[in-house]
């Protein structure tokens, strides 16, 4: 139960009425914590499910999507580091739910494939597979899309923080899986 929540009767979890909050910055922050909540919630599911974490079935799913994508194609896909998803795709491939085929040009270049057990993993998680934040904004209209990128980029700025957090995506756009546009690795 979170602090937003009182035992109701059978002891299950009641929304207790939520206090106004005078202080703007207050009222922001209930709603961040609110988001965070339901993204938390949504990838503890997804674990519980398919025993494997939220970004693991994220990426799953992407090379389900896009048989003989690249570790590359994946970083950028997903919108983090090429170690990071070379990481995720090595879990992966010890679980057995890809494979990671050299091509023969390139020895060093992968190919990766779904295997039958990654298929039986993404048939039983609930959706969305990318999680529950990109399917949401995914579904905003494009003037509360850019309204929130100036906000949140102005709130990231008067975080104080020095650097980009991800400078390898810098000046690209991204989607995710099902927002309807096309992805820069060529498929609907």
């Amino acid at each position: 139960m979170t602090h937003m929540e009182a035992p109701g009767a059978r002891g299950k979890a009641v929304p207790e009425p939520e206090m106004p909050l005078p202080d703007p910055a207050a009222r922001v922050l209930r709603q961040f914590r609110r988001v965070f909540s339901a993204v938390r919630s949504h990838f503890r599911e997804i674990e519980k499910q398919a025993g494997i974490g939220g970004a693991q079935v994220w990426a799953l799913s992407l090379v389900d999507q896009h048989p003989g994508m690249g570790v590359k194609d994946l970083a950028l896909a997903m919108d983090i580091h090429p170690s990071t998803a070379s990481n995720l795709a090595k879990a992966l491939v010890a679980r057995q739910l890809i494979e990671a085929v050299r091509q023969s040009s390139d020895r060093r270049a992968i190919q990766l494939q779904l295997r039958p057990d990654g298929a039986k993993v993404l048939r039983k998680v609930p959706r969305p597979l990318a999680g529950v934040l990109p399917a949401a904004l995914a579904g905003l209209d494009p003037d509360t899309l850019a309204r929130l990128d100036r906000d949140l980029g102005r709130a990231d700025r008067a975080s104080g923080r020095r650097r980009s957090l991800r400078p390898h995506s810098a000046g690209r756009t991204l989607t995710a899986p099902g927002a309807g546009a096309r992805s820069r690795l060529g498929a609907p």
